[in-house]
């Protein structure tokens, strides 16, 4: 740990902050969730010694990584009670604004042209405010309302200390406790690392938004806004005005009013089109992020935070979607077995009856209890505990449809995710494997083809040519054939043994009856020396056998 002078600050603001934690009721709650600890003394409590008030001014106090961080935790009714929910929700707009002299400053320096020029009018005052930006409502010389947002001044190097000395504790704890290694919280804090510093870079943000807004064009309900690429810049982000409000604040009485069953079923298919076919992901949807407009439509902004998937990983969520959304165990056990990692230490057995009774439990659930996005996760810490390592991809298709969970709550109550989820899974594997058969992909796997038949005449050569010089070799890992020749023969020496032994028994029986002037205690002398050597051999054999045989299985 390299803890020089001008790192004194941040690990104190650190071990501070921990030291007033750690022993407090609240951490005690939400390690018992996470645990799933049901004798926690805990689990029941509402009332901690640490408040939800405090808990949102400390987080404050030691920093926007600290912020973000909190709001990540105000995504997680799984772990914290809900009055501190709704207080770290706060911190997704409730941050001190920027002076405006300095969001003057940075906007001239990025678009290197004066403000005054650039736009017709700009609000000094920000309409809202983050823990890595703010934004400013502002019309461009043609009239056109649009949104600036403006990165905070050296946040990036706050983020990178930040983020330094928290990489610096998740490695001593990673080192120190078996719990730490288990849930790998260091590579959780590297992911972070990569996308805080992604979320940093405007310009990155400034392309998410053309790609969704793109990938989105089907869907009437769903608008995403378009930046105006010449007022954009890596500190600066300028884009279409969305006139709405978070979608978590409409009113009782306009829920009852409207219907937004047809919205929210076009919400879910649009997020499950871009998990299964774009692999392309708005990961950040929390409430502060999709907004109500007042033609009714819903607004996905803030394009900060996004998540690429593979085709491979898609295939493998859209199996465990179909599996959970059928409420088969087994199989959704199967599907996050053959997508993880797994070792010696992993305790498949366990893992699989633990998802098929928590899977058969939500199977009789009402469509407003069932938490698919809760239940993501809950398989997740699942997985740590028997040693199976997921892939991350989860935990991230999971935190995005625990924000849905909330979303659908609020919007449409008795709305069934699960069914959703099925009907439109189903609905875009078809489309996807109709795509697959377009003319562009059908000439690729004729190139494909013809390069394999291009290879077997020369692979065939080589086989022959093999056989006819006596080096065709197969290899087959199966049984140890010097062990298995060494034990028939073995075997076969003991059955040779023993039939010499009976034939020994059996001529000196017969001897017996012969009269001879060679005697031994009164019999015949040769058949009482063959019944002797008979009888060491035999209890030589049975030694060998009992012994010798049963210490070479202890030795296996």
């Amino acid at each position: 740990m390299s803890i020089l002078p001008e790192n004194f600050t941040r690990y104190r603001k650190f071990f501070s902050f921990m030291l007033k934690y750690a022993n407090s009721d609240l951490f005690k709650k939400t390690t018992a969730n996470a645990f799933d600890d049901a004798t926690s003394e805990n689990k029941n409590q509402d009332n901690f010694d640490r408040s939800p008030e405090e808990l949102v001014e400390d987080l404050k106090n030691m920093g926007p990584t600290y912020i973000k961080l909190g709001q990540l935790l105000s995504t997680r009714p799984d772990l914290l009670p809900d009055a501190y929910l709704k207080k770290l929700a706060t911190l997704q707009d409730d941050v001190t604004p920027i002076p405006y002299e300095e969001v003057h400053k940075i906007v001239e320096e990025d678009l290197g042209t004066r403000i005054s020029k650039a736009f017709d009018t700009f609000e000094e005052k920000p309409i809202a405010s983050a823990s890595i930006g703010q934004v400013h409502y502002a019309t461009l010389r043609s009239g056109k309302p649009v949104a600036v947002k403006i990165q905070r001044p050296g946040i990036k190097r706050k983020f990178l200390d930040d983020m330094d000395t928290l990489q610096e504790m998740a490695e001593l704890a990673v080192k120190h406790s078996k719990i730490a290694k288990k849930y790998a919280i260091d590579t959780v804090l590297a992911e972070l690392r990569r996308i805080l510093l992604n979320e940093l870079d405007y310009s990155k943000e400034q392309q998410n938004l053309i790609t969704l807004k793109e990938n989105l064009l089907p869907y009437n309900y769903l608008i995403v806004p378009a930046p105006v690429p010449d007022y954009c810049g890596s500190r600066v982000l300028t884009m279409d005005f969305i006139d709405g409000k978070k979608i978590t604040s409409l009113s009782p009485l306009k829920q009852l009013e409207v219907d937004y069953a047809p919205m929210v079923d076009q919400l879910v298919e649009a997020y499950l089109q871009q998990i299964i076919n774009d692999g392309f992901v708005h990961a950040d949807p929390h409430p502060g992020n999709i907004q109500f407009t007042k033609d009714s439509k819903i607004a996905l902004i803030d394009l900060g935070m996004v998540a690429n998937f593979t085709s491979h990983m898609q295939e493998c969520l859209l199996q465990l979607l179909i599996a959970i959304s059928n409420n088969n165990g087994p199989e959704t056990a199967h599907i996050i077995i053959n997508m993880s990692e797994t070792d010696e230490d992993s305790d498949l057995a366990t893992f699989n009856k633990m998802i098929s009774d928590i899977i058969m439990e939500s199977e009789n659930s009402p469509a407003k209890e069932l938490q698919t996005g809760r239940l993501l996760i809950q398989l997740n810490r699942l997985a740590a505990e028997t040693g199976i390592h997921m892939p991350v991809e989860v935990n991230i298709l999971g935190k995005i449809l625990l924000n849905m969970d909330q979303i659908i709550a609020v919007l449409d109550p008795e709305f069934d995710l699960r069914v959703a989820i099925k009907k439109h899974a189903q609905e875009i594997m078809q489309k996807k494997m109709y795509e697959e058969l377009k003319p562009e992909n059908f000439f690729s796997m004729l190139l494909e083809s013809k390069k394999l038949i291009e290879h077997i005449p020369e692979r065939l050569n080589k086989i022959t040519d093999n056989l006819a010089e006596n080096k065709f070799k197969v290899n087959i890992e199966a049984l140890d054939e010097e062990r298995l020749t060494d034990g028939f023969q073995k075997i076969a020496n003991r059955i040779t043994l023993g039939i010499i032994i009976a034939a020994m028994i059996i001529g000196a029986s017969m001897l017996m009856q012969i009269p001879t002037d060679f005697v031994i205690f009164g019999y015949p002398g040769f058949a009482i020396l063959f019944f002797i050597l008979a009888a060491f051999m035999g209890i030589w054999l049975t030694y060998v056998i009992i012994f010798r045989d049963n210490n070479l299985n202890n030795k296996k």
